[in-house]
């Protein structure tokens, strides 16, 4: 293949395009709110997002290169096909649970990132525990995205792999760096319009070129291949409905969404993002599902790609970039790389700055500095934008398995994370030994269930299981929303026996080593008397929100004692006396 100029420049000018974007989303956040609260700007836009940029932010976020490169694979793939396309449908519906449930309760309260509410509740430490599967998911999500992007590219324009790699990874941290979320979201506008353009373009171009069958044709019959809506097997069903879960509920705990949630300027604002972004998502896969379908409905060796087919040779993971070389015309390729670029930045930035502002915040100012100065938590921010990019970008060049790592880190998210938020938000009475024990529970149960992506063999062998061709040992059985069952109702059981034990003394208050019953007011736990209190950090909890104050189903089981006991604490009481 030969190197292609103009592609080149292409990207080369929509990089620029975009970087430009965001220095000047940086320079607009400099002017935006007072000198005192910098770090709750970068984290949080200031908190006046409004619904446009907003809708297009979130929706960015979830469209990104995985999201549309995987939808077209699923859509290509025989014996899958669109029944198996799960990522459309799962992160609507989960966008539209968030709203419902999630969104209000968590803007209401002016938290600043999503593990406030765990730190808050169950203390420091707990924090430190659930930051690990959640930087893990941001990281390695990261790192296979711009993985995805370097081969993306160098299909097209025959470019080595890591230089590509290595530009794309510096352009998103650098805007990200000097602008935080507003240069993120605004970017993100520019973005999703290239996508958006970029893909509906390129469809027309694919569906008519010669070698391509009427997809109605391929849809119901086989013509290349199996027809491509797909089938669910009764013995796949209820794999099918483990990923379908993952997908709907596991895509709820991301910080990523949160930090979208808590920079709107209301509680309904936030609520209205999401369903918006909801529809966003199921609009933007459109084109994607149709260049799958294109793909499963092409004869190759009528195209200068020739034999055998991408299948064939394993490269149906890469099938949006396939179609858009070898069935558009070079220009309109060159239209449609701008697109995955975009998919790919606009998921990128947003990781590498969630994973900073969960660091800064929860673990560098609430659990080591808390008498740090904003402009301390700047730079530590900035820091870590720059480690943390760096990290994604190493990942994505030396890991062979990077996909599997990201498979493995969003499960734990699912499985670990999903059933806490549940019960610092709803649940009332949980505390710390609860929230310890379901992490362990749930983190056992996935680990010893296998990850054929990273070769790691079962240690419990549920019902359904088989050996592929591979020697590898696949779970039929939902075991990863059994796990997510069993974290959360270990939670709450455990949470529940350890409050009895104490209160009723049949364990004396010195064996309540986590102050999490006994000495429920001691420093270790991120109360409001630490949260709001503290002149070095800024929750604006009175940031301008409309709530409805109409009893609804949600504020009847909120764990309104976790946001309410300060009132009757120790220090509290001092510092008023005083």
């Amino acid at each position: 293949m030969a190197f292609h100029v103009e592609g080149l420049v292409a990207i080369v000018v929509f990089y620029l395009a975009i970087l430009a974007v965001g220095i000047w989303a940086a320079w607009k956040t400099k002017n935006t709110g007072s000198e005192g609260d910098r770090s709750e700007a970068i984290i949080v836009g200031g908190r006046d997002i409004g619904l446009l940029v907003g809708g297009f932010t979130m929706t960015a976020t979830w469209v990104g290169g995985g999201y549309i490169n995987g939808t077209a694979e699923a859509v290509y793939v025989p014996d899958y096909g669109l029944a198996w396309a799960q990522a459309p449908i799962g992160y609507s519906l989960s966008l539209v649970l968030g709203g419902l449930f999630f969104a209000k309760p968590m803007r209401s309260k002016g938290y600043v990132t999503m593990l406030d509410p765990f730190q808050q509740l169950y203390g420091k430490r707990m924090g430190g525990l659930l930051f690990i599967p959640a930087l893990m998911g941001e990281m390695f999500w990261a790192a296979a995205i711009f993985s995805a992007l370097g081969a993306t590219i160098s299909v097209i324009i025959d470019i080595n792999v890591n230089i590509s790699v290595i530009i794309s990874a510096l352009i998103a941290t650098m805007y990200t760096l000097v602008g935080g979320l507003y240069s993120v979201a605004y970017t993100d506008v520019v973005q999703l319009f290239c996508i958006f353009l970029g893909l509906w373009i390129s469809v027309p171009f694919a569906m008519s070129h010669p070698a391509v069958t009427d997809i109605g044709l391929t849809a119901v019959h086989q013509v290349y291949q199996a027809p491509w809506l797909g089938s669910i097997n009764s013995l796949d069903i209820y794999t099918w409905l483990d990923n379908f879960f993952l997908l709907t509920l596991g895509g709820i705990p991301w910080q990523a969404y949160f930090q979208r949630v808590l920079s709107s300027s209301s509680a309904t604002y936030a609520q209205v993002l999401s369903f918006l972004a909801a529809f966003g998502c199921l609009v933007m896969a459109i084109p994607a599902v149709l260049i799958g379908a294109i793909g499963a409905s092409t004869a190759w060796n009528q195209t200068e790609y020739g034999v055998p087919d991408p299948k064939s040779k394993k490269e149906a993971d890469m099938i949006l970039p396939i179609v858009l070389q070898y069935l558009c015309p070079v220009y309109i390729s060159f239209f449609g790389l701008g697109a995955v670029s975009a998919a790919v930045m606009s998921s990128a930035d947003s990781s590498i700055l969630s994973a900073s502002s969960m660091f800064a915040r929860n673990i560098y100012q609430l659990s080591f500095r808390q008498n740090a100065s904003d402009r301390e938590i700047v730079w530590v921010m900035r820091i870590t934008v720059l480690l943390f990019g760096a990290s994604a970008t190493a990942m994505a060049l030396l890991a062979s398995s990077v996909y599997g790592l990201w498979y493995l880190s969003s499960d734990l998210v699912y499985i670990i994370i999903f059933p806490q938020l549940l019960c610092v938000l709803f649940i009332k009475g949980t505390n710390t030994y609860g929230a310890i024990a379901g992490y362990l529970f749930g983190l056992v149960l996935r680990i010893t269930g296998g990850e054929p992506y990273l070769y790691l063999q079962p240690l419990i062998f549920y019902p359904g299981w088989y050996q592929d061709d591979n020697n590898l040992y696949i779970q039929r059985f939902p075991f990863k929303t059994l796990a997510m069952l069993t974290s959360f109702f270990t939670n709450v059981m455990v949470s529940y026996l350890a409050k009895y034990l104490f209160e009723s003394g049949t364990l004396p208050p010195k064996l309540d080593f986590l102050d999490a019953v006994v000495a429920r007011y001691s420093r270790e736990h991120m109360d409001k008397a630490t949260l709001v209190k503290s002149d070095n950090i800024v929750l604006n909890e009175l940031a301008p929100v409309n709530p409805r104050h109409s009893l609804t189903l949600s504020s009847t089981f909120t764990n309104k004692e976790a946001f309410n006991y300060v009132d009757s604490s120790p220090e509290l009481s001092n510092t008023e006396d005083n």
